[in-house]
């Protein structure tokens, strides 16, 4: 190894950090057994060994500062006894570079280092409030892994770069990766590997008998594409970086987003046996290295108190499923800045019963359109990751995961899909129409609620997985993102641009405060109010499956804004009666079918005729002062062909 010297170390941080002269080492030994460093250049191991003795201990942390070696030279392992293990605190992984196919090969893991200098341009975390965010949820490799995706390098972080300007045209500015730390992807039938894999220990000098037959590796049991497992939290995926150079490509890839006003979000899971300070420390790496914009905590026993009130994450997003906000907040104080976030299915499950018309839904249906915290922001969506795709949401009716090699009984069984008449593709024109008039739907459930909405990439131009509705094992075409689609959906694709720029544009869709029912903006009407048949009442019977939502606020210019949605999931036509609203006309804006605003003479008041399975979107649309309110309100139709009255009663039936 040449001239080095070994000087006491410091204890934290724990793992491997460059200095100034050297390297600092620091492990957790909680044993008697001797422990030390393995060196290696290029995979392979140098003639001596560095050990930790008495003197190099505080506690159970053996720690030596290492002079005369550069980060570029070498990379390392530690060991205990006759246990040679990678560092959990390595900030890079070397012996993974290339995404595994499924054979098995002996993978040999050293620990890396990460060039510490990095030109951030001045970028920064974006801080985007929940109430303004628009996210998008994706799996770095197959978001571009498809031939069809026209990125030069596919299934990478740079990959990923390559689609700034689709998704700043799209809308977005919040994506949430899955798991893009290093992990395993290789899933074995032999549980002791699996488990050695899990300890983070690897025998290099050993190979499982198990594994091997007559000779020849054995296949791996199938492939794990998303990473939801015990991995290497401190270091990014190897196999997603197209350049060999994780670390930087992964911070190129923040900045890059942050120009371009994205925020970026980080998936982590954490098994049970994962110590609580370790998963904190994660967190902060994570924040101060690569400059994320927030975390979705995943885990039973995840430290969410902990976390949620460490000083340094005072402006990051964190989301879970639940807080102790007594602990969070005690005596009831109110959080300077919003970064809580209530990442829960419930808003998916009662959403997808009313898309498809299921008896008493509108109550929960009226109570998601409104939900807000004061304290945390409220993460809405249609689809997620697990289950279907928004797609496959109203073309089966069941799961389809016989590739999955697990006999159909893997992934859930509580879809709550309708195939619309038909299971699987159908070439029925009245049927394709009525399942993109739904999926329609569900983007306008997502996008007209308050709190913030989070879409499944693909769902926007109507990506399909075949009816398979746990991918986590379909590294082809199946689990890759089909970017054709948008030829194929563009009527989809461009409903979503709409709906997302029509919610931007209208702060009384996104508000960071709770909708009282009062006139709190001064408007001489509530800020949200419900309608029906009749102006100024909803029928909320179990039996209703149609209601009418106005708006009355403030608009981006400070006036005033009258907002109207009617959504009639029902198979029948419903008739809306309009509230009428001083000095304004009610104008249609977009909806999923062709509607039109009439008024009755003879009872002086103003109606919509929704059809079925479809939602008008309203706006009020102020008078000239030199002119009345009009006798006779214009008629305004819209852009969608409806279907022929033949395809209807096929349809419904």
């Amino acid at each position: 190894m040449g001239k080095y010297r070994i000087n006491n170390g410091q204890p934290y941080p724990l793992g491997a950090s460059v200095q100034n002269g050297g390297i600092n080492f620091s492990m957790v030994n909680s044993s008697e057994e001797p422990c030390g460093i393995i060196f290696y250049k290029k995979g392979v191991e140098q003639k001596e060994r560095i050990f930790f003795n008495q003197q190099h201990r505080i506690g159970n942390i053996c720690c030596i500062f290492v002079e005369g070696i550069t980060a570029r030279e070498y990379e390392y392992n530690f060991f205990v006894g006759d246990n040679i293990f990678v560092d959990p605190y390595a900030q890079r992984i070397v012996g993974n570079e290339k995404w595994r196919s499924g054979e098995y090969k002996r993978l040999f893991l050293r620990g890396g280092f990460c060039d510490s200098t990095f030109d951030w341009q001045g970028t920064t975390p974006l801080h985007i409030p929940y109430n303004e965010s628009i996210m998008y949820c994706l799996n770095v490799r197959s978001y571009t892994r498809h031939g069809s995706s026209k990125v030069k390098k596919k299934g990478t972080f740079e990959g990923l770069m390559e689609k700034i300007p689709y998704l700043k045209d799209l809308g977005v500015n919040s994506i949430e990766l899955m798991p893009v730390y290093e992990f395993e992807e290789c899933e074995w039938d032999s549980p002791e590997w699996t488990a050695a894999l899990q300890n983070i220990a690897y025998q290099v000098d050993h190979i499982d008998e198990k594994l091997v037959v007559d000779g020849e590796p054995k296949q791996a049991k199938r492939l794990n594409c998303w990473g939801y497992k015990e991995a290497f939290y401190f270091a990014p995926k190897a196999s997603y970086a197209a350049s060999g150079q994780p670390c930087d490509e992964f911070k190129r890839m923040v900045r890059e987003l942050h120009k371009n006003g994205i925020e970026v979000i980080m998936q982590f899971y954490f098994p049970e046996n994962i110590k609580q300070g370790y998963i904190l420390e994660i967190i902060k790496y994570w924040v101060l290295q690569y400059h994320i914009d927030g975390v979705h905590l995943k885990g039973s026993r995840v430290p969410v108190t902990l976390i949620a009130t460490e000083p340094l994450l005072a402006n990051t997003k964190i989301m879970c499923e639940d807080f102790y906000l007594h602990e969070i907040y005690p005596n009831a104080e109110t959080p300077t800045h919003k970064t809580l976030g209530y990442y829960r299915d419930l808003f998916m499950y009662d959403m997808r019963k009313y898309l498809k018309g299921d008896q008493d839904t509108i109550k929960s249906f009226q109570y998601h359109m409104r939900n807000a915290d004061s304290n945390c922001g409220v993460i809405n969506y249609i689809t997620n990751y697990y289950g279907f795709t928004l797609n496959d949401l109203v073309s089966y009716e069941s799961k389809h995961n016989e590739k999955n090699g697990e006999e159909n009984v893997d992934g859930t069984n509580y879809n709550l899909s309708w195939n619309c008449g038909v299971e699987g593709p159908s070439r029925k024109k009245h049927i394709q129409q009525l399942r993109h008039r739904q999926m329609k739907n569900a983007l306008s459930f997502l996008f007209t609620a308050q709190g913030t909405p989070l879409l499944l990439a693909g769902d926007e131009f109507g990506n399909s997985q075949n009816g398979n509705n746990n991918c986590y094992c379909q590294d082809n075409e199946t689990g890759w993102v089909d970017w054709s689609c948008i030829s194929r959906n563009t009527d989809i694709y461009e409903y979503t641009k709409q709906l997302i720029a029509f919610r931007k544009a209208h702060p009384m869709l996104h508000l960071d405060t709770a909708l009282t029912m009062l006139d709190k903006y001064g408007c001489g009407y509530p800020d949200l109010s419900y309608h029906g048949e009749e102006a100024w009442k909803a029928q909320l019977g179990s039996y209703s499956r149609h209601i009418g939502i106005m708006y009355c606020g403030r608009s981006l210019e400070n006036s005033t804004e009258c907002l109207y949605i009617a959504y009639n999931m029902h198979w029948e036509l419903r008739r809306f009666a309009l509230p009428s609203i001083a000095n304004y006309e009610w104008v249609c804006a977009f909806g999923t079918q062709d509607n039109i605003v009439v008024y009755d003479e003879e009872k002086k008041v103003g109606y919509i005729d929704v059809k079925p399975r479809s939602i008008s979107i309203l706006i009020g649309k102020e008078l000239p002062k030199s002119e009345k309110k009009p006798k006779v309100m214009r008629q305004q139709r819209m852009v969608q062909k409806p279907l022929d009255k033949k395809q209807e009663k096929e349809t419904e039936q």
